[in-house]
């Protein structure tokens, strides 16, 4: 009967033992949104929503449209949904490595001679790709978030409205973004 008492009691301190531990990783803030400074320069909005899973992964989506038609980027919309795992000691921050997909469509101009006339064809490309990528994040006390990132995929998909399409098959991303966790 004393051996039965010392193991029910022992069962007891170690649960609530995990049973505290868990309560205390579960504190940090979840939820996270961040715009991408780089691509804003740039004259792209890039916003991102990034939920915790728990202390070493996440999920999140990214959502690039155009604003300026003379930017320096062709894309015209894309999103890009990732799945991140974290090395930090911190919760969700520190060095990273992503997998993502991403779709975009890209408006394209391409100059076409014939004799002494130039004719300008305009190319619509949708292309959906999968790819990796690697970063760091960080945040301060008031759960303010700076991060860089970078990523490579191949397109596995492309559909254009011209036949002669030489659409490349590498396609990228790349960040330098402010947020904010809640």
């Amino acid at each position: 009967m004393k051996k039965i008492i010392i193991v029910f009691a022992f069962s007891l301190l170690c649960i609530k033992g995990f049973g505290q531990k868990e309560s205390e990783a579960s504190d940090f803030k979840k939820n996270e949104i961040k715009v991408n400074a780089l691509y804003l320069v740039l004259g792209v909005f890039d916003a991102t929503y990034e939920r915790a899973i728990n202390d070493e992964s996440s999920f999140g989506t990214s959502i690039t449209i155009l604003l300026d038609k003379e930017a320096d980027i062709n894309t015209a919309f894309a999103i890009s949904p990732y799945y991140r795992f974290y090395f930090g000691k911190k919760p969700v921050s520190g060095f990273f490595m992503e997998g993502f997909g991403l779709y975009q469509n890209v408006s394209r101009y391409d100059n076409y001679y014939y004799g002494n006339f130039t004719t300008e064809k305009e190319e619509k490309v949708k292309a959906f790709a999968l790819g990796i990528g690697l970063g760091g994040k960080w945040y301060t006390k008031r759960n303010v978030m700076f991060e860089i990132s970078a990523g490579i995929g191949r397109n596995l998909s492309i559909s254009s409205n011209l036949n002669d399409t030489d659409y490349s098959r590498i396609t990228g991303k790349g960040s330098i973004s402010v947020g904010y966790r809640f």
